[in-house]
């Protein structure tokens, strides 16, 4: 394909995102400095990165640009591409922004698996960009390796990088700056003054900062046309005392999930797909795509969130096999979006429940995974195994995790998400108490087993029985209010 007046190659394995992002190691000195001297030394052998490679720096503080200025080697990480494009996080949390329509283009039309090399804490699937299915952590300095090789599938150790204009290969060993070099220049540019500087002010703020209105009341002043917060539904319908915990009846299952099953596929952190209903959430609301940001920046605002649950564009329920995405079944038999279904069967106050397989929650952007979860009207998850916070983090949304017997799961008790679902045995509550669940297929035939409930200690039961932690702390704190007076 041509790209900026240049001819370029685009395939399986291609890299089409390089980015020096995230905090995390940005923070390191030695790191940033290392990939600025090898940039340094790429460039002087005539070397540069493909137009297809969207490069960006965006680390987590302003010192590291002073520092790399200083050591002047910012000239060169820019002559690479890597532009400062922010402070903090950016790619890893699914900001890398759009790619070239060209490059987009190409990808889609022909299915091409492309890869991404980012310096950040985070690949969940569909995180970094929702079009790019292979995402590697890398070093900073192996961002820019990599992102001057234009493609993953390289033997660093024996392949050349590139070849320079003199027709001469440049392998990683030619321009890999040594210990000392590196050294050299830390010692001599991060200095305890810049950070000084650089936080002097810092509870000051910018000038966006210090211009934002603020009006003094003693309750927070909700703005009802904000789309980045709103005053969340979670005290709606709150009373002194909870109520007694039911049996769950007749409830639908909304998603039936494998194995594996991470936050960032239930509650996505990434972009939000215009044609989602989160998007289309936004569109009404008059919020244009290119104004949507992400999942994670808009956090803040529930009715975002809540059809962002179970909204990863690559989460695969078996319900709807083997289309991938947030959809679901209903017992109709029609096919919709998971959230459009949940609404549906809310509306007809019927309970939900999920199943899944080994290690459900696993990863990061935990609190929303299980916030969601509760909204969505869903009363259990019943999983072979769960990933540990986020078990509590559902006990703590009142939301009941189970797991199923050793050696058993859906698939092995012949279920298929079809079915109406009775758990018995809720009341009285004690830890690790197992419980009987009831599934009553379509043709009347019942799939009778037992699960354990994960509540793990008496707190876990206490905070299931007041409907989520929210409620329970709520409720300690007037109580101790009244016993004061």
């Amino acid at each position: 394909m041509n790209l900026a007046d240049r001819r370029t190659a685009l395939g399986d394995g291609s890299i089409v995102i390089a980015a020096i992002t995230s905090c995390t190691n940005t923070s390191n000195p030695h790191a940033m400095i290392g990939a600025g001297l090898l940039a340094r030394k790429a460039v002087a052998r005539g070397l540069s990165v493909a137009p297809t490679v969207k490069t960006s720096l965006a680390p987590g503080s302003t010192v590291v640009t002073r520092y790399l200025q200083n050591a002047g080697l910012m000239p060169a990480l820019e002559a690479l591409g890597f532009h400062l494009v922010a402070f903090g996080c950016t790619t890893c949390i699914g900001n890398s922004g759009p790619l070239d329509p060209a490059v987009q283009r190409t990808i889609t039309e022909n299915h091409l698996t492309v890869a991404a090399v980012l310096s950040g804490n985070r690949n969940f699937e569909a995180r970094i960009h929702q079009n790019v299915r292979a995402n590697f952590l890398c070093s900073p300095m192996l961002v820019v390796a990599l992102a001057l090789a234009g493609r993953i599938g390289i033997d660093l150790t024996a392949q050349p990088l590139a070849t320079d204009p003199q027709g001469q290969p440049v392998f990683l060993a030619d321009i890999w700056p040594t210990e000392d070099e590196i050294e050299d220049l830390v010692r001599r540019h991060v200095t305890s003054a810049l950070y000084e500087q650089a936080y002097a002010d810092i509870f000051a703020g910018d000038r966006f900062w210090q211009d934002l209105a603020v009006v003094k009341t003693t309750t927070f002043n909700w703005d009802p046309d904000s789309t980045y917060i709103k005053k969340p539904p979670y005290f709606d319908g709150f009373s002194t005392e909870p109520a007694k915990p039911a049996e769950i009846e007749n409830a639908r299952m909304l998603l039936v999930l494998g194995d594996s099953v991470t936050t960032d596929h239930i509650s996505p952190a990434g972009a939000i797909a215009k044609d989602y209903p989160a998007g289309r959430y936004l569109q009404d609301h008059g919020v244009a795509p290119a104004d949507f940001n992400s999942y994670g920046s808009r956090r803040g605002n529930h009715e975002v969130m809540l059809r962002g649950t179970f909204a990863n564009i690559r989460i695969k329920n078996k319900m709807v096999a083997p289309k991938e995405g947030s959809f679901t079944r209903l017992a109709q038999g029609n096919d919709c979006f998971v959230y459009d279904a949940a609404m549906a069967y809310g509306a007809e106050a019927v309970p939900l429940v999920v199943a899944a397989g080994r290690e459900y929650g696993t990863g990061s952007s935990r609190d929303w995974a299980a916030k969601g979860t509760r909204l969505l009207g869903i009363k259990a998850v019943i999983a072979v195994s769960f990933e540990r916070i986020h078990r509590s983090n559902l006990v703590g949304m009142g939301v009941l995790p189970l797991v199923f017997e050793p050696g058993q799961n859906e698939q092995s008790l012949g279920l298929d998400g079809t079915e109406t679902y009775f758990i018995g045995g809720i009341d009285p509550m004690t830890p690790r108490k197992t419980l009987t669940v009831t599934a009553i297929k379509p043709d009347g035939r019942q799939v009778r087993f037992a699960v354990t409930a994960r509540l793990d200690t008496p707190m876990d039961v206490d905070y299931f029985e007041h409907g989520g932690i929210l409620p329970y702390v709520m409720r300690r704190v007037l109580a101790d209010d009244v016993g004061k007076r």
